[in-house]
């Protein structure tokens, strides 16, 4: 049984990678059905609990985002959540997050995109925790074609999802998400083929395993 975290900066095609080395090791590619099942333990629906996941379009990246607008909320360097913005704490949803993580890993395994995974599994025996980065200019790049969109715009919308996921690391971990002391394996996947990405990740969690 295999487990494997990616962390994925925007553009690094963490959505194809992802279910790619999941079927290459025979389980699961675990990312939507993680606020599925966060949304069923508290008993809310799953457009509330996507509210407070930091890879879903209109989740936590988007509340941080917003914060980053009001003039009476400052950083300091320190990411924060707006008090009464939504009904819930997004600790409640973070803390159960974590637990779908540590019981999915245990119980079938699979490949977990984000949520801080590398960081909430670092504990677990035979975990591989890879992370997806590469130069800002090609993954402009590649959004861009993907996008059908100018460059300024893609740069745009990488650079908010850069800072809001790493907002999610640092408010809730007090950590960097690009530190290399998180992962066994940094692949740069705009310079190295999805295939070729696919193959050393393989690799590397077969040879952890």
């Amino acid at each position: 049984m295999h487990v494997v975290t990616l962390s994925a900066t925007y553009g690094t095609a963490g959505h194809q990678i992802g279910p790619a080395v999941a079927g290459r090791l025979g389980v699961p590619f675990v990312d939507r059905a993680i606020a599925g099942a966060v949304a069923e333990e508290l008993g809310c629906s799953l457009e509330e609990a996507l509210a407070y996941d930091d890879r879903a379009e209109h989740g936590l990246r988007r509340l941080l985002l917003e914060a980053l607008r009001l003039p009476t909320v400052t950083f300091g360097g320190v990411d924060m959540y707006v008090p009464g913005a939504l009904p819930r704490a997004p600790e409640e949803f973070v803390r159960r997050t974590e637990r779908v993580l540590h019981e999915t890993a245990r119980s079938q395994g699979g490949v977990f995109l984000g949520r801080a995974g590398a960081i909430v599994l670092a504990g677990l025996p035979g975990a591989l925790h890879v992370r997806l980065d590469a130069p800002l200019e090609r993954r402009v790049r590649r959004v861009a074609g993907l996008r059908r969109t100018t460059e300024h715009e893609a740069r745009e919308v990488i650079e908010n999802n850069d800072r809001a996921r790493s907002a999610y690391v640092r408010h809730f971990y007090r950590a960097d998400a690009a530190d290399p002391r998180h992962y066994h394996l940094m692949v740069d996947s705009t310079a190295i083929p999805v295939g070729a990405c696919v193959d050393l990740i393989v690799m590397a969690a077969e040879a952890l395993a």
